[in-house]
């Protein structure tokens, strides 16, 4: 008898990073342009240093400085090799075989990876004609399985928001025995005041959890640590679940480092922001159209002509990320790369 995997595994789509290229522009992985501050550098050199010992397996010092940042108790917080990582651990946890796991599409693209792996189904509702979710979709797709429901704000790849009356009574709605997951990855890109910060609904209904990472806006995706802040009975899942000292003590270090340098860090953020509102009105003027955004990337329902675009942006050093048949994701770089990359849109554009 030969050994088998899962026959369902077939059909698992494999996770599609932003690709690399020697030389090339890369706009496609929504990072941001500037590397981790001197006092983070010393901090991760620091902990390089104790290499040879295990990391603290509960990330204790970052958990409790998360609780004291956030006002929330530390038994409600759980870190993870960035947010993707808890997403998968939260279907596991919650989700028996044949439960469903429901979200917008195109929303992040691992939700369906992770619901899968973890033997859960998916379940999704379309994105409306301004490409930002469809929330009465969303709650007429709910049924007694549905256990988990991600809302991603700002949405990824698309940009587009929710804003706090609309969430809050969508949230009023959704059946308790749903978990409402709002992934707030680039959440520090936010400069609409319209647009909640997830954990005032954290605070106020009982089946809300926020997903927040470091990998984004404090510029530390190569190191992979996230947190969830959820009910205390699903943060101790969550940690049943969790691979030890898969959030490696660099990384932790790290994170610790960033919070203390966060004023700076997100004076960065406002720099990237500026530039996302540049290259969006320039874009729109050249025609495009681009969903008002409010993470460091901007989307273009292309359609057909996605592929084409891409490959047109390939050819002159410029990576971005695709979605076949759909759109193409743009990431905000520095400003010479965002010139750059408006002029080859014009290009296009022109082509």
């Amino acid at each position: 008898m030969s050994v088998t995997t899962r026959p369902d595994l077939v059909s698992l789509p494999g996770y599609k990073p932003g690709r690399s290229i020697p030389g090339a522009i890369k706009l496609a992985s929504n990072e941001v342009p500037g590397g981790p501050l001197p006092s983070v550098l010393s901090a991760i050199a620091d902990a390089a240093a104790q290499a040879n010992r295990y990391p603290d397996s509960g990330a204790w010092t970052l958990v409790n400085r998360l609780s004291e940042k956030l006002g929330v108790p530390a038994d409600r917080i759980a870190v993870g090799c960035g947010s993707v990582s808890l997403c998968q651990q939260l279907v596991q946890s919650l989700c028996e075989p044949g439960d469903e796991v429901l979200f917008a599409w195109r929303s992040f693209e691992a939700y369906p990876i992770t619901t899968q792996v973890a033997n859960a189904r998916v379940v999704t509702a379309p994105l409306d004609a301004s490409h930002t979710h469809d929330l009465g979709a969303l709650l007429a797709a709910v049924t007694p399985r549905t256990k988990v429901l991600y809302v991603c704000n700002p949405n990824n790849p698309t940009g587009t928001v929710l804003h706090r009356e609309a969430l809050r009574e969508f949230l009023s709605k959704v059946p308790p025995h749903v978990l409402v997951v709002l992934d707030e990855a680039y959440f520090e890109f936010v400069t609409d005041p319209e647009v909640p910060d997830g954990m005032e609904f954290a605070r106020e209904f009982p089946n809300v959890a926020v997903l927040r990472t470091f990998s984004k806006a404090y510029g530390l995706a190569g190191l992979r640590v996230g947190y969830a802040v959820a009910p205390e009975d699903v943060v101790v899942a969550l940690r049943k679940v969790f691979t030890p000292f898969s959030v490696n003590a660099v990384a932790q270090a790290a994170a610790v480092a960033s919070l203390d340098a966060e004023d700076e860090l997100l004076a960065r953020c406002t720099e990237i922001t500026a530039e996302r509102d540049r290259v969006r009105a320039a874009l729109v003027e050249l025609g495009y159209e681009i969903p008002e955004t409010q993470a460091n990337f901007v989307w273009f329902p292309l359609g057909e002509r996605t592929v084409e675009f891409a490959e047109f942006m390939l050819d002159r050093k410029l990576v971005v990320r695709p979605f076949a048949g759909e759109g193409a994701r743009v990431t905000i770089g520095t400003p010479s790369e965002n010139d750059t990359f408006l002029d080859a849109a014009r290009a296009f554009r022109d082509a």
